[in-house]
């Protein structure tokens, strides 16, 4: 299209619009429709991604890679603690059983420090979950000896009578006590034998476990 066919078609569609003024107007309608929608449209959320669980996991394990996922949450649903995805969690000790989809919080974990305050060699840290909840997790303290004790649960069908499933063991932690959000209610971590703790994992399947303060020895 040469210059003089260029000049005639804009004649054409100006007087189609009905001159200059017409154009000038249509065009600043446009324009403000197009800002008006600018406004109307909110912009997307801003999100945050975080580490979650990829399935339903138990607690008193260390975390596997195939255990976690990244998800995005918009900034206002990120839960206080949740750990970002870059973030180093995968072989760190889960303390509390988690749902598929739930974001990953640090009062989830149990510290790595956790690990070098075991008293002796070939210990292992467990976490258990006492029937009597917080009340009881809170009449113990790190450095505390407990036995632990299997009582009957009527829904499980276990024993009759109270039996002792570990006995004088070193708590390294209890969770529950600085967790305003509750998650760690009636959790303890306590410093056992490999052969204890499958005593533990055996008894928290079919009954409630609770817990009994050993005395000081006279000389600690």
């Amino acid at each position: 299209m040469d210059e003089t066919s260029g000049r005639d078609a804009i004649r054409r569609l100006t007087a189609a619009l009905g001159g200059r003024r017409r154009l000038v107007a249509a065009a600043l309608l446009a324009v403000a429709v197009m800002a008006a929608l600018r406004v109307v449209t909110p912009a997307p959320a801003r999100t945050v991604l975080v580490w979650a669980a990829a399935r339903d996991l138990t607690g008193g394990r260390p975390l596997d890679p195939a255990d976690l996922t990244r998800v995005a949450l918009p900034i206002a649903a990120v839960p206080a603690g949740a750990l970002r995805a870059g973030a180093q969690v995968a072989g760190r000790l889960l303390a509390a059983p988690m749902r598929r989809g739930e974001p990953l919080t640090d009062v989830r974990l149990l510290e790595p420090s956790l690990l070098a305050a075991l008293p002796e060699p070939g210990l292992v840290a467990v976490p258990i979950r006492v029937a009597d909840g917080s009340a009881a997790a809170a009449l113990v303290h790190p450095g505390d000896r407990i036995d632990v004790l299997a009582v009957a649960d009527p829904t499980a069908g276990g024993p009759s009578r109270p039996t002792t499933v570990a006995t004088a063991v070193r708590v390294l932690a209890v969770p529950g006590r600085d967790n305003a959000a509750g998650d760690g209610g009636g959790l303890v971590v306590v410093a056992v034998t490999s052969g204890q703790a499958a005593a533990l994992a055996q008894a928290s399947a079919v009954t409630r476990l609770s817990l009994a303060l050993d005395r000081p020895d006279a000389g600690s």
